[in-house]
């Protein structure tokens, strides 16, 4: 018999490919073959997966987004894909199929569950997203990212915390230096494709702080493309000494170096500083289906890790008085990264793992 064969399938945003790129890497490690189905989209996030990881671009499409005569194609696209994948499988086929979310992952989890190939799993956040929902009770498991998490009757949840990539692991519980007279970073994400409102915010915030304060200070701000001209210009013109790129490759690294991390609260955001074991001030994204970013912010917020600002609550003056309140009081400060650590889930990908080997047993028992 060959090395077990998993099907990972993911896509669309970071949220999705994060955790499916930290499975990869664990059960590459334990001498699986892992194969990536994915789109376009998720295709931008697959150069970190490890290079063993066979990847294939799937066609498929959403509901979502488009015009009447793209919507008409959704319909077409996903039978093609789903079909597709099926007379793959048949060729090729794996002893167990992931799914992490995204429209991307319908052709491998409906070409699954029509081939009834051991099948499962993992929802990042705290409300089930479309394809997740339409495939808990389809399922042998629902890994939990977040618990408790809503789910539909009749599906098996499991919490397992969400995986972070390796290089986040390798900077778990990293030492905290607290807030003091002294250089201090500050660590600003919007999530994988960037947000506006962050970028309109967090730049004036850092200037309206005290000069004892601001003078310390160094950001990392993660901004969209349309908006990373003005907010360098903004933060040169303010004497702020800030690095502004679309994506940080290092945020890890970054995470670690600093003091106070200002984020949306997407749920690798949210996992990575609660494994790194950083103070956050985090806004949830108001749009998020089912306010479920706001669900991902609980437990750090409730553990007493991080300051929740609703986004209708956000504004210069709000943000400058709870930066201030952080890098003015060390103590709260470390206390709150001690926090932020204990809703941490470290070992969230061997428990990925573990359930992916009892799939496998099944079928080969």
């Amino acid at each position: 018999m060959g090395n077990p064969y998993l099907l990972i399938a993911a896509g669309g945003t970071g949220g999705h490919m994060f955790p499916a790129q930290a499975l990869a890497e664990a059960l590459l490690h334990k001498g699986w073959r892992v194969r990536l189905s994915t789109d376009a989209r998720g295709a931008r996030y697959t150069g970190a997966f490890p290079d063993a990881t066979e990847i294939t671009e799937v066609s498929s499409a959403t509901f979502a987004r488009g015009g009447l005569a793209a919507k008409a194609l959704v319909g077409p696209k996903i039978v093609g894909g789903v079909t597709s994948m099926a007379f793959q499988m048949m060729r090729n086929k794996p002893d167990v199929v992931v799914g992490f979310g995204g429209y991307p992952s319908i052709p491998a989890l409906g070409a699954a569950t029509l081939l009834k190939i051991p099948r499962m799993i993992h929802e990042q956040n705290g409300v089930l997203g479309r394809v997740n929902k339409l495939f808990a009770t389809r399922v042998a498991q629902v890994a939990c990212g977040v618990w408790p998490t809503d789910l539909p009757e009749g599906a098996q949840g499991v919490h397992t915390g969400n995986p972070v990539r390796a290089a986040v692991l390798d900077r778990a519980a990293a030492g905290y230096i607290p807030p003091g007279d002294y250089p201090m970073s500050i660590l600003v994400m919007g999530g994988s494709q960037g947000a506006r409102i962050l970028s309109d915010v967090v730049p004036e915030a850092i200037a309206a702080l005290p000069e004892n304060i601001r003078n310390h200070i160094r950001v990392s701000h993660q901004a969209r493309d349309e908006d990373s001209a003005r907010v360098t210009a903004f933060y040169n013109d303010h004497g702020i000494r800030a690095e502004v790129q679309t994506f940080f490759a290092d945020v890890p690294r970054r995470m670690s170096d600093a003091q106070l991390v200002i984020s949306r609260s997407g749920a690798s955001s949210v996992a990575d500083i609660s494994v790194i074991g950083r103070p956050s001030i985090l806004i949830p994204f108001a749009a998020a289906a089912g306010d479920h970013q706001t669900a991902n912010a609980r437990g750090l917020v409730q553990a007493g890790g991080a300051i929740m600002i609703p986004e209708n609550a956000l504004d210069v003056r709000a943000l400058t008085q709870q930066i201030t309140t952080v890098l003015t009081n060390p103590e709260a400060a470390q206390k709150m990264a001690h926090a932020a650590l204990s809703t941490g889930a470290p070992d969230a990908t061997e428990r990925l793992v573990h359930l992916v080997e009892q799939l496998a047993q099944k079928e080969t028992a």
